[in-house]
C-alpha cells in the first residue's frame, strides 16, 4: 500500500472545523461531490450557534495546523483547486438533488430558531428597559447590536383636579339643633362653622331649619317683599342700652342692646366722640303714624322710598337703631354721614355685630335711598362675614331677590 505524501497528511482549519487535503491524484465528479457534501455535513454538526448572524458572510481563512508542518514543495495545480473548493462558501449547486436532513442537522436548526427566539425577546426586554442587549463577547458586538435607546420620560403629565368642599345639612347637626331650641342665635351660628359657613349653606339650600323670617333670629329678612309674621309681631323684652343716650327713649331686644353700649363706649375711646340713639324699636301701631306722616309729606310714592309700611319695617323688630352724632349737644338724622362718628361707624360698626344696612346705591335691592344712620344688629358671626366678603345688602348676602318695592 503506497504511504501517503506529506501534503496528503497536512491538515487545514477552516473556521471551527479541521479537515485533511486532498489527494495528490485530481478527484472524480463523483469524489469531489462526496467531498463536499461530507464538508456540509461536519460544518453543520460543529458549527458554533451564534444568538445573532453576522452582517456579512466572508470567506474563512486556510489556516495551518503548524508552521513546522507547512510543506517546502509549491502547490500543484489540483492543491490550489482544492483548495478553493474548500474556501468556497459552502452552498448546495443548483444541479444537485434534495437529499434528507440528518437528526443532527435538524437538531442544530431548533437550537438555532429557539437561540434567536430568546436572542428577540432578550432584545425587545432591553429596549423596555433601556439596557441594550449584548451579542458575543467582545465589544463590537455589543457596539454592532444594541438597540437604539427610547427617550426618557420625566414623569407622566398628572391632571391638576382642584377639590371643592363638599356642603352638608347643618340641621343635621346636635348642637345645631340644640341651640336653636335654647333661642341661641350666636350658638346656632357657632355649630355652624361660624359666618360664612352658616350663610353659604343657607344660600345653598343646606339649612332647611333656619329660616329667614323667624323675626326672633337675628337673621331675619324684612323688606319691602317680606313682611313680620304676623304683621304686629312684637319682641319678647326690650330694654334701654346701659350708657347711651337715647332720644326719644328707644329701646332694644338684650342682645342688640348690649351690643350697642359696646360700640358706643368705643368710639368714646376711641376719640371720635359721642354716639347717641335717636330711636330703637317701634309698634306697629308706631309705624302707622310715622308712615302716615311721610305720605302726608311727600305722597305715597316718596314716602316709600324713605318711611317703611306698618309691618314691613326693621325698627319692629327691635334690632334696628338710628344713630346721630353728639358733641354736647345733638345733630339729626342727616348730619351723622359727614361727622366723624359718622366714619367710625361705617368702619368699625362691624366688629360689634351692626352693619350699616341701606348704602348708597344699592336702592334698586334694598328699596330705600341711602341711609347711613340706620343700623342694623346681625350678630358679630354673621357681621364678620358680611363686612370680609364686602356685601353691601342683606338680600344680597343671603342670596334673596331684590325689593325695590312692594307687591300690590
Amino acid at each position: 500500500m503506497p504511504q501517503p505524501s506529506p501534503r496528503a497528511v497536512n491538515r487545514v482549519r477552516m473556521g471551527f472545523v479541521t479537515v485533511s487535503r486532498p489527494p495528490e491524484s485530481p478527484p472524480s465528479r463523483r469524489a469531489a461531490r462526496a467531498l463536499r457534501e461530507e464538508a456540509e455535513r461536519r460544518a453543520l454538526e460543529s458549527a458554533p450557534i451564534a444568538l445573532e448572524p453576522p452582517r456579512t458572510t466572508l470567506p474563512l481563512p486556510i489556516v495551518p495546523l503548524s508552521p513546522a508542518s507547512e510543506p517546502t514543495v509549491p502547490p500543484t495545480r489540483h492543491d490550489a483547486r482544492a483548495a478553493e473548493l474548500l474556501s468556497a462558501p459552502i452552498a448546495p449547486a443548483r444541479h444537485a438533488r434534495p437529499r434528507r436532513a440528518t437528526r443532527a442537522a435538524v437538531a442544530v436548526a431548533l437550537a438555532a430558531a429557539g437561540a434567536l427566539l430568546v436572542g428577540s425577546s432578550a432584545a425587545m426586554t432591553a429596549m423596555m428597559t433601556e439596557t441594550p442587549a449584548v451579542s458575543g463577547s467582545g465589544t463590537a458586538a455589543s457596539a454592532r447590536f444594541a438597540p437604539p435607546r427610547l427617550p426618557s420620560v420625566a414623569a407622566l403629565p398628572v391632571p391638576q383636579v382642584e377639590q371643592a368642599e363638599a356642603t352638608h345639612d347643618i340641621c343635621a347637626l346636635p348642637e345645631v339643633g340644640e341651640a336653636l331650641a335654647a333661642g341661641d342665635n350666636e350658638g346656632v351660628i357657632t355649630a355652624a362653622g361660624g359666618g360664612e359657613a352658616f350663610r353659604a349653606a343657607v344660600v345653598g339650600g343646606n339649612a332647611p331649619c333656619i329660616s329667614l323670617a323667624d323675626p326672633a333670629r337675628t337673621w331675619v329678612i324684612v323688606n319691602k317683599r317680606r313682611p313680620f309674621t304676623p304683621l304686629e309681631f312684637r319682641p319678647a323684652m326690650l330694654v334701654l342700652p346701659d350708657d347711651v343716650r337715647s332720644l326719644e327713649g328707644g329701646y332694644l331686644r338684650p342682645d342688640a342692646a348690649s351690643a350697642l353700649t359696646a360700640m358706643v363706649a368705643a368710639a368714646r375711646t376711641a376719640g371720635v366722640g359721642e354716639i347717641a340713639m335717636e330711636s330703637g324699636f317701634r309698634a306697629y301701631s308706631t309705624q302707622q303714624s310715622s308712615y302716615g306722616a311721610q305720605v302726608s309729606e311727600r305722597g305715597a310714592a316718596g314716602a316709600d322710598m324713605v318711611s317703611a309700611r306698618p309691618g314691613y319695617s326693621e325698627h319692629q323688630s327691635g334690632i334696628a337703631a338710628d344713630l346721630v352724632a353728639c358733641n354736647g349737644g345733638c345733630g339729626t338724622l342727616d348730619d351723622l354721614a359727614a361727622s366723624a362718628q359718622g366714619a367710625w361707624i361705617a368702619a368699625h360698626a362691624w366688629e360689634y355685630g351692626w352693619i350699616v344696612r341701606y348704602e348708597a346705591g344699592h336702592t334698586s335691592t334694598s328699596g330705600y335711598l341711602a341711609e347711613p344712620w340706620h343700623v342694623r344688629f346681625i350678630g358679630p358671626q354673621l357681621a364678620e362675614a358680611y363686612h370680609t366678603g364686602g356685601w353691601h345688602t342683606l338680600e344680597e348676602f343671603f342670596g334673596l331677590d331684590p325689593a325695590p318695592s312692594y307687591i300690590g
